[in-house]
């Protein structure tokens, strides 16, 4: 494939996907929330249900991809891109350019970017094609979301007031583009220690309050457990190495929540994808 040059491109023709059924945006109003976390591990979740998954990190200035699955730079001249591991089929600008140097784009170039990966990487027949977006509602997430042909869209936040501010603000971003907002997942929401105390450290419910307020379902909530930290930085997502854990329980519930909607006529079957 080619990255992109100077020459801008308009997000009014979007790439199209015609092998993939849905395209799943997972984004969050701010950093710091673990959506690259939980965009990886519902992906891992939704290929342990049976379906045909793949994960692109669209996330251009701090790719994730690579660490979380352990993978390194490529040569697209030699290795076919996308790459797989762990039954996933991925893309990411970390497999094209090293962990060390500094990804400096603008919008439009980003956005080129990622228009280049949907439309010049072979991703064969998906059920389900996971979007990681980069944080924020600025020029760029608006770019890749009026770029994409996404089915729908998963909000990520924290219980506490200050992630939920910049949530608030991804939920309209969506809504103006009119891209259909599948729900929200509550990250980080509590802490169980040895002795089986729940712990809500960043607060409490914040989540269902977006939820409720914003008339979208509230998909579920993400515990806090240390070795989701372990799986990170060890290149294997929590749902597959740990596939028993508390963590992983709720991601493969949240997995099938979102696939249920996706499959309702009136959301998802007849849903088409955006096209702006």
């Amino acid at each position: 494939m080619s990255l992109p040059t100077s020459q801008p491109v308009s997000p009014s023709r979007p790439p199209t996907l015609s092998g993939v059924r849905h395209c799943i945006a997972v984004a969050s109003g701010k950093g710091g929330v673990g959506k690259s976390t939980v965009a990886a591990n519902l992906a891992m979740a939704l290929h342990h249900m049976g379906l045909r998954t793949g994960l692109l990190d669209a996330d251009i200035y701090g790719p994730s991809v690579p660490l979380m699955f352990g993978l390194g730079t490529v040569d697209p001249q030699t290795t076919p891109l996308p790459l797989e591991k762990y039954g996933l089929k991925l893309m990411s600008m970390g497999f094209l350019v090293s962990p060390e140097q500094a990804v400096i784009w603008r919008g439009p170039k980003v956005a080129q970017a990622v228009q280049a990966f949907l439309a010049q990487i072979h991703w064969g027949e998906l059920d389900a094609l996971v979007v990681d977006l980069p944080p924020g509602t600025g020029d760029a997430q608006l770019t890749l979301s009026q770029s994409a042909p996404l089915t729908g869209a998963v909000i990520v936040t924290t219980p506490g007031e200050v992630s939920l501010i910049d949530a608030r603000k991804g939920v309209k971003m969506f809504r103006e583009v009119r891209v259909p907002i599948l729900g929200i997942i509550e990250n980080m929401s509590y802490y169980v220690d040895g002795a089986g105390r729940r712990t809500s450290i960043f607060g409490m419910g914040g989540g269902m309050k977006l939820a409720l307020e914003s008339g979208v379902p509230f998909l579920g909530e993400l515990p806090i457990d240390p070795q989701v930290s372990e799986c990170v930085d060890g290149g294997e997502p929590i749902v597959r190495r740990y596939p028993d854990s508390p963590v992983s329980q709720a991601y493969r519930t949240i997995a099938q929540t979102i696939w249920d909607i996706l499959q309702r006529p009136q959301q998802g079957a007849s849903l088409p994808s955006v096209q702006l």
